[in-house]
């Protein structure tokens, strides 16, 4: 039996929303730039010239001169046989279960030239984390090894997780123990992320590197020919933002009690970095890992940087969309997955540059700085002599399993606050327990923060987006199922979800 317009919120601020807090204010207490952007539109022009803050970084040279760096595919430890013993008609038939080993430490890593380096804490001592690419349908275990300063509980993003495996807050494992994580990996192809949710801490240990990617694919994917091979033409883009003290350290984020936007932005752990492409398609797996910062994203070229580049959404959070999303520009909040499929082959020999709108295209609070609206390069080869053809993409992706409830009365409201130092649903906090509610509307009452709302153990359609803002359900929200939805400033969002016995 499903039960329409029922969301159960666990981990109620999404991620981070613990007393570090970051999280979206309009009055941070360094940082404060003044009054809210109109929302940016499909199709608007450019926001005119912005005024924004100096870098409370110290100055970053090599900005677009470091290549980016992609995090390898882990390998399993060993392969696990098990029997079917279920399967009478072939009783001798076996399954294979994927064993992982990841250790959590701490590793140092230099940023700033003629600086000293700053001391993260990553899984197998990088940051983002190795990738892990499973076949839909087989099982895994990954024992997490926490060599780590500080305990941790490791969540799989987005994954159906069984209750002893989802990574709760309080099931923590401190350093000098291990925890063997068991994943079924039943869902369609998406992309997941692994990261800390250790109560109190969460927003330290992931901004200190804690994040990685998890990639389940399957044979109706891979059937539609889109661009293939990790980390060739296939490549997770990590993107986070973050604040260095004057000696090169890290800034924590311990203390801060509204946001730390982070003026560095990092693509995969390196800042403002290039990568070199064929002139021809690639596929790009957004993720938001920062703590703070969502963005508003689009392309140019680097000698014509008014006029927006179209690219082609793909998938979200929960997997493939139903068709391709043709935009030119596309918001990612924290926590959020977005895939896009880009075409460089029209433009051999020319350089493109990712780029960021202010304020996230309006619907955030960010505070802008003076590179927060770059993100990084793209030096793309000669065309070879002959080229061929770029093959279209696929006019369908796959029927995404919407629900249809045929009830949509609105159950309950989460109504989103800050209330003495700590973010509230309804004026109930996390440690409240027995008042811990149902709800399917979310509300964000000010126009003063902005934050993504994240739902364990269900993907949910989102339905509307009102209030004060103008944005709208983006066609590529609408076109495919989330785990994540950005609620901005003063906005309202309807979602539906439907939660099997």
């Amino acid at each position: 039996m499903l039960f329409p317009l029922l969301s159960l919120v666990t981990a109620a601020l999404s991620l981070f929303s613990q007393s570090s807090a970051p999280t979206h204010h309009y009055h941070d207490r360094r940082n404060h730039l003044g009054g809210a952007l109109p929302v940016l539109s499909e199709g608007a022009t450019l926001f005119p010239l912005v005024k924004r803050k100096p870098n409370l970084s110290p100055d970053y040279p090599l900005k677009f001169q470091v290549p980016l760096s992609i995090s390898p595919a882990k390998q399993p430890t060993k392969i696990i046989t098990v029997p079917e013993s279920s399967n009478t008609t072939f009783p001798n038939k076996t399954r294979e279960i994927l064993y992982f080993e990841i250790e959590i430490k701490s590793f140092q890593h230099t940023t700033f030239p003629n600086l000293g380096p700053a001391t993260l804490v990553g899984y197998d001592g990088i940051s983002p984390g190795p990738t892990l690419i499973i076949p839909r349908g087989t099982e895994s275990i990954v024992r997490f090894v926490n060599n780590s300063p500080a305990k941790n509980s490791v969540h799989l993003h987005g994954s159906y997780s069984r209750a002893p495996f989802d990574g709760w807050a309080e099931d923590t494992t401190s350093p000098g123990e291990y925890k063997d994580y068991y994943f079924l990996n039943s869902q369609p192809a998406r992309t997941l992320w692994y990261h800390d949710h250790a109560a109190h801490i969460t927003a330290e240990n992931a901004y200190m590197g804690q994040a990685g990617v998890y990639l389940i694919h399957d044979a109706a994917e891979d059937a539609l020919g889109l661009p293939s091979g990790y980390g060739v033409y296939d490549i997770p883009l990590v993107l986070s933002s973050k604040q260095y003290n004057a000696d090169g350290t890290l800034f924590s984020t311990v203390g801060e009690r509204i946001s730390l936007w982070g003026d560095t932005i990092h693509v995969n752990g390196q800042p403002w970095p290039f990568l070199s492409v064929e002139p021809r398609k690639y596929r790009f797996r957004f993720l938001d890992a920062a703590v703070s910062r969502s963005f508003s994203l689009y392309m140019v070229k680097t000698t014509s940087t008014n006029f927006k580049l179209p690219f082609n959404v793909i998938a979200s959070d929960t997997g493939l969309l139903e068709k391709p999303v043709q935009v030119s520009h596309m918001y990612i909040s924290m926590a959020e997955r977005y895939e896009v499929v880009f075409d460089f082959s029209p433009f051999a020999s020319q350089t493109l540059e990712l780029r960021n709108f202010p304020k996230a295209g309006g619907a955030g609070v960010e505070t802008d700085y003076v590179d927060t609206d770059k993100i990084m390069r793209f030096r793309v080869a000669p065309q070879p002599t002959p080229s061929p053809p770029p093959a279209p993409l696929p006019p369908s992706l796959c029927t995404v399993p919407f629900p249809h409830g045929a009830n949509r009365t609105v159950a309950h409201r989460f109504r989103f606050a800050r209330f003495g130092g700590r973010w509230l649903i309804n004026g109930v906090g996390f440690a409240d327990a027995q008042n811990r509610i149902l709800a399917n509307e979310l509300e964000n009452t000010t126009d003063g923060w902005s934050h993504p709302i994240h739902v364990h153990l269900v993907d949910f359609r989102v339905l509307s987006r009102g209030g004060t803002g103008t944005r709208g359900v983006a066609l590529y929200e609408r076109a495919g199922l989330k785990d994540v939805v950005w609620l901005g400033r003063e906005e309202k969002v309807l979602v539906e979800a439907h939660y099997a016995p």
